[in-house]
């Protein structure tokens, strides 16, 4: 399911679908891409709430949007929750602790989430040491997690070890 960009160019927005609502419709999150043929786009943004996919993710996505990953990014992307959500200046010392490794922190307007893209040649202890120290220093009870990084059995996807070889 794609969302066409009113330009005449590769760039639009894909619509991924997010999981149910309680009355059992689908729901989607709308991301930012480039169509690089029929149902494949490459991600130029990290999702806040589907799993699996990252920017610079390519992706082969059916009407009813779920994907399939054709070729994985550079990228890690960390989704992180906070209760209540975070304050916007809470996301100063994020934001500039990712710039340092190369990554871009987002939030909607409400921070009812934020969205962590980072090159995954920033490594995971100094991923994990950012958001660890972040989370700790909060006033409120941040949840976070890899969207991209473990299968639905919990087991690590390892595609970061096929891209160094």
């Amino acid at each position: 399911m794609s969302i066409k960009s009113p330009a005449e160019s590769t760039h639009c927005h894909v619509a991924l679908r997010a999981g149910f609502a309680t009355s059992g419709e689908p729901v989607f999150e709308t991301l930012p891409a480039r169509a690089l043929g029929p149902d494949t786009y490459e991600l130029t943004g990290s999702p806040g709430m589907v799993e699996g996919c990252a920017a610079g993710d390519l992706l082969k996505i059916d009407v009813d949007g779920l994907f399939q990953i054709e070729r994985r990014g550079p990228n890690l992307c960390i989704q992180a929750f906070g209760e209540p959500p975070c304050a916007a200046e809470s996301l100063g010392p994020l934001i500039s602790a990712f710039a340092a490794l190369g990554g871009l922190v987002e939030a909607p307007a409400d921070r009812r989430f934020i969205v962590v893209t980072v090159p995954v040649t920033a490594g995971f202890p100094a991923v994990e040491a950012v958001m660890e120290t972040w989370a700790a220093g909060a006033s409120l009870l941040v949840e976070w997690g890899f969207s991209n990084v473990f299968g639905l059995d919990g087991e690590p996807l390892n595609w970061w070890q096929e891209s160094e070889a």
